[in-house]
């Protein structure tokens, strides 16, 4: 919308025309002043009247009908004349129109009265005495008149003249003696109005006078203002162009001062498109409908440049009321707005990457929410974080971390284009809001085109650093969705995907909102688990695997709630390190760890596991020493198992906390090595005294062609030259068994030794076989597999994931897709519509999962159809 309108464009009456007959202010003033000195007009008719009607000579003058019809004409046009002569001093504009009328109606009655009076003039030569007649009706009329015109200075020399000529006639007898007396009465009054009007005069000039020194003043003073810099003034005619404008202004613009006067005012503002042109709507209306606007903010049209002034204005009329056009002052506001841009930039952006930060973002989410009639309509979240980015951080230092930060800002900004609006939240959080869209396709489009573009390398100082992301998405679809809850469900969607195994995206639905209050759940319950003494802990034996016998156990904790049964610890411990409720169970788990080795012996350790934010933990070293302590037992009974993701962070205080630990003399394990980012410089750093070795590697480590082995052998010479132990775990078969002893492992831990057992049964285990074991388990580890490629629904803790099969026995099948699921986890298998099979994990490498059904199937008659039932599994049929 422009600023420029028919703004000032002059009313039917008010045409120059009408104005130089009616209104023209010449005109004006000298009927004014007329009309201000009328009262002698009133006073001169009076006493002629009076005069007539007493003297000697004219008696009867007043019988006639013809002098009542002057008085009833001239008198009461006298009197409002007068009226109207003092109302005009200081009357409203619209009250002077009116005054004005009613002023040319009485001099129209006045004219038709003297119309009367000639009438009444031949009349009186009938009349007996006619000539005295005559002479009074002369005088009478003559008389007014020169009171009247006496107010043009111009005559009022002859006016008197005639006056005095008049008076003198009368008197020494050359004219009648009515006429000298009435000249005689004229000439005093004369003598007064001029008086008066002298004064008059000298009051006009000395105001006049004082008048052009105030303007002078005020015309110094408003230079003086403009060559300072201060602000700047312009005036405009009644069509709206401009006929002053401070000089400074014409040299800001780059135009000769006479180029600019009689231009439109609106030429020397630039238009802009958009938002950012509400001030400008607002002056448009203002100049249009002729009403006064303050302190508008707009932008001038310099070339080549950006300037902002805040001008102000009002309408300028005369003194008939009639609209002459605007006035107004103007200030720079270009180093203002530069300061309040940087500030504003501050306030609603992030300073590293550009995006909207936090607050911005989130207002920007509201108002996409919202038409601009207050309606509700669709809007898409997409709530972003990158996976492996705290692992670039703490190896590549955190100025590579915001140089990354920064691409991956361009990256996303590219791709969502005009289509949405990025913006980052705090660390590697970012936030997109997509308004105006709500179909799934598309957005599932935009989400994929963000991870294919982040999962490229970037390069940063010479190095290639790769990264992935992980997206939540909420769709509001116009039924009033709040901003707080689509963040909320597009933070659950997140949570899904990441829980997915990353790299993926995943759309809202109902029930990850129970799955949150779920987890809700859990968590209160898992506060109270300790004090209802509802957790407990198992053991598996860890052999050695020369001598078979048992040197100790690994405690696994688990939770069997009063109501709901046994809890998965897949289930609650992600829960727990969330919450860091991980802590005190952690502390539990190594006191109880530490009960349980002192009725042992002293010929067994007891291995638990340490989480990373128990490590982190400055408190561990002493929860240690005081568990031992009250235990009595030997600190090297007690090993602490840590994985390799504690190492990430190869910080002062993480190497600190290994020397802390090492000096409490425990024993440190490197657990899961093989899975993480394995780094030989660990091993170098940190005191470890036994490597664990997957069981992703162990678990058919013995078939023809596996490649398990030979990175087994690797591990076990690596562990042997830096005189550490080794432990396999996962070990089922004695396929596996004998291929771990014949590549050196020191030690087993797996279900051919034994499942997790409570302390009753290892006791009772160490009574019976006096501390050795035996072998016990199937002679291969698996039967010949089928390799299919086939996409199915596994269905795990209230989730439901999407996975491909690439090989199948009858026993099991390798799944794909699903990312660190611990062993021993609950499954659904769902190979079709109709049909599930019950299954359970047994071991997870990456994204790969191998799992084992519940009873063996029928793979021939499984998968040939996709809802052919199994013929010896059994199946749940689906709800």
């Amino acid at each position: 919308m422009g600023v420029r309108h028919n703004i000032i464009r002059p009313a039917a009456s008010e045409l120059p025309f009408a104005e130089s007959l009616f209104d023209s202010p010449e005109f004006v003033a000298r009927l004014i002043r007329v009309a201000q000195l009328w009262h002698y007009v009133l006073i001169s008719r009076a006493l002629v009247f009076v005069a007539l009607a007493v003297l000697p000579g004219v008696a009867g003058f007043l019988d006639h009908p013809a002098q009542w019809l002057v008085m009833a004409a001239g008198l009461p046009c006298d009197i409002v004349l007068t009226v109207t002569g003092q109302a005009m001093r200081r009357p409203r504009p619209i009250t002077q129109r009116r005054l004005r009328l009613l002023m040319t109606l009485c001099m129209a009655l006045i004219a038709l009265g003297s119309l009367l009076n000639a009438a009444a003039m031949f009349a009186a030569i009938a009349i007996p005495d006619g000539g005295a007649y005559f002479d009074a009706f002369t005088a009478i009329q003559i008389g007014s008149l020169l009171v009247a015109a006496s107010a043009a200075a111009i005559v009022r020399p002859a006016f008197f003249t005639f006056a005095g000529a008049t008076a003198l006639g009368g008197a020494i007898g050359v004219a009648s003696w009515p006429f000298g007396v009435a000249g005689l009465v004229f000439l005093g009054l004369l003598i007064v109005m001029m008086r008066e009007d002298i004064r008059h005069q000298r009051r006009a000039t000395r105001t006049a006078r004082f008048r052009i020194s105030d303007q002078q003043r005020a015309l110094n003073l408003m230079r003086d203002f403009e060559r300072a810099g201060r602000g700047w003034f312009w005036e405009t005619d009644r069509y709206g162009q401009l006929v002053y404008i401070s000089p400074t202004v014409a040299a800001r613009l780059d135009r000769p001062l006479a180029d600019v006067l009689g231009q439109p005012f609106t030429d020397i503002i630039r238009k802009r498109i958009g938002n950012d042109e509400s001030e400008e709507r607002t002056l448009g209306f203002s100049l249009s409908s002729r009403t006064p606007f303050k302190e508008l903010t707009v932008q001038a049209a310099v070339p080549g440049a950006e300037r902002w002034w805040s001008i102000s204005g009002h309408p300028i009329s005369n003194e008939l009321g009639n609209f002459q056009g605007f006035r107004g002052s103007g200030t720079d506001l270009t180093d203002k707005k530069r300061s309040e841009r940087e500030i504003n930039q501050l306030a609603r952006y992030d300073t590293l990457t550009g995006l909207a930060n936090r607050r911005h973002i989130t207002d920007l989410l509201e108002r996409a929410l919202k038409s601009h009639s207050g309606q509700p309509q669709p809007v898409a979240l997409l709530l972003m974080d990158l996976d492996r980015f705290k692992a670039v951080n703490d190896t590549l230092g955190h100025p590579v971390g915001d140089q990354l930060l920064q691409q991956v800002a361009g990256r996303l900004t590219q791709i969502v284009g005009d289509k949405g609006q990025v913006g980052r939240l705090g660390g590697d959080e970012f936030q997109i809001v997509v308004p105006q869209m709500s179909q799934p396709e598309k957005l599932a489009g935009i989400a994929n085109a963000i991870i294919l573009s982040l999962a490229k390398p970037f390069a940063i100082e010479g190095e290639q650093v790769r990264i992935g992301s992980s997206l939540g998405i909420a769709v509001s679809d116009g039924q009033g969705v709040s901003a707080s809850a689509l963040v909320r469900n597009a933070d659950l969607a997140l949570y899904a995907a990441k829980d997915a195994g990353r790299g993926v995206y995943r759309f809202y639905a109902d029930a990850m909102h129970n799955q949150a209050s779920e987890r809700k759940a859990i968590e209160d319950a898992l506060r109270e688990a300790l004090v209802k003494d509802e957790l407990k802990l198992l053991y598996q034996p860890i052999v050695d695997v020369g001598s078979e016998r048992i040197t100790g156990f690994e405690a696994l904790i688990r939770w069997h709630h009063a109501t709901e049964g046994l809890i998965s610890p897949s289930k609650f411990i992600p829960i727990a390190e969330e919450s860091n409720l991980i802590v005190p169970i952690g502390e539990w788990i190594i006191r109880t760890a530490c009960a349980s080795i002192a009725l042992l012996g002293p010929g067994y350790r007891v291995a638990v596991n340490v989480s990373p934010r128990q490590f982190a933990n400055e408190k561990l070293p002493a929860t240690i020493l005081s568990a031992v302590s009250a235990a009595g037992i030997r600190p090297e009974q007690l090993e602490l198992e840590i994985t390799e993701g504690v190492f990430l962070d190869e910080s002062p205080e993480n190497l600190a906390m290994f020397r802390k630990l090492k000096r409490t003399g425990v024993r440190l394990a490197l657990d899961d090595f093989g899975t993480g980012y394995s780094a030989l410089g660990y091993l170098k750093k940190a005191p470890f005294d036994k490597i664990k070795i997957d069981q992703s590697f162990v678990l058919g480590a013995a078939d023809p062609g596996s490649m398990n082995a030979a990175i087994i052998s690797s591990i076990v010479g690596l562990a042997t030259a830096l005189n550490m132990e080794t432990t396999a775990e996962g070990v089922e078969t004695h396929d596996d068994l004998a291929l771990i002893r014949g590549l050196g492992c020191s030690h087993v831990q797996g279900y051919i030794y034994g499942k997790p057992m409570d302390l009753v049964e290892v006791l009772a285990l160490l009574r019976e076989g006096g501390g050795r074991v035996e072998a016990n388990g199937y002679k291969s580890a698996r039967e010949p597999r089928l390799t299919v490629f086939r996409t199915i629904q596994v269905a795990s803790g209230g989730y439901r994931y999407e996975a491909i099969v690439r090989n199948m026995s009858s026993r099991g099948a390798l799944v794909e897709g699903l990312w660190n699921v611990p062993p021993e986890t609950p499954l659904v298998l769902e190979f079709g519509p109709d049909h599930v099979i019950d299954a359970e994990a047994r071991w997870s490498h990456g994204n790969r999962v191998g799992v084992k059904f519940a009873v063996a199937v029928d793979i021939d008659t499984l998968i040939g159809s996709k809802a052919a039932a199994p013929t010896r599994a059994r199946v749940r049929r689906a709800a």
